[in-house]
């Protein structure tokens, strides 16, 4: 199945500074959890799983940079490690799969899933169809912000939010298709548009996606301030 997908490396291979930039995630054919180790000379295939979600036991939720794959468990970048135990969710390619921290090294994390997973079928889900549009993991995150529709400014509650968007309450129908100006709780301004409208929720197309690395320290620093506000108040 995966084998016109697999690309063997030789060890007298140089890797080109194309590779380099193009920094996507490695997927590999067996059922162990992927390690952080120098470049391996195994057989592996190549995937777009780039961005996923990590949800805890408590519920908090933030992105992960999904950088090997097995059938067993995935090596991520995290903004906030989980500790080694915990149980954990991960969602790729809409697919939600529990799992458990089996080590951390700073900000990377291995994940064993609770039962090995098909990547066949995690893999096609990836695959471009008529009419699908493939969507950047959504953080439900509860927060503040101000969405500006020409010289109105509209405070509104985060329902959601990803790389790509948000969606945000209350609004009027008249902004479907206004540029619009957000600014969220300690992010930089975001230009983008409205493009839907449902009982006075919109859904907010970003004119440029953010940076991974912005939206997950932002997510992180919540997730800071959260847990030292429980340890406060059970003090």
């Amino acid at each position: 199945m995966f084998g016109s997908l697999i690309r063997r490396k030789s060890s007298g291979t140089a890797v080109s500074a194309t590779d380099e930039a193009f920094e996507s995630t490695t997927v590999s054919l067996s059922t162990a959890v992927p390690r952080p180790v120098e470049r391996r000379e195994d057989e592996r295939v190549s995937a777009m799983l780039r961005i996923g979600k990590l949800v805890d036991g408590a519920g908090n939720q933030q992105l992960i940079k999904v950088k090997n794959m097995s059938a067993g468990g995935v090596m991520g970048i995290v903004s906030h490690a989980p500790r080694v135990d915990d149980h954990v969710q991960i969602e790729l390619s809409s697919q939600k799969i529990p799992a458990t921290v089996v080590w951390t090294r700073e900000d990377l994390v291995g994940f064993k899933f609770d039962q090995n997973v098909d990547l066949g079928e995690l893999l096609a889900g990836r695959k471009p169809r008529l009419g699908f549009r493939a969507r950047p993991p959504r953080l439900e995150i509860a927060c503040k912000a101000s969405v500006k529709v020409g010289k109105v400014y509209y405070t509104v509650d985060v329902h959601d939010i990803s790389l790509a968007g948000m969606k945000v309450e209350p609004i009027e129908e008249y902004c479907v298709g206004k540029k619009v100006l957000v600014v969220v709780e300690s992010l930089r301004p975001i230009k983008g548009e409205v493009r839907w409208f449902s009982e006075r929720r919109a859904g907010i197309v970003f004119d440029r996606p953010l940076d991974f690395d912005e939206l997950a320290e932002w997510v992180g620093k919540r997730l800071e301030l959260a847990s030292l506000k429980a340890s406060y108040q059970k003090k």
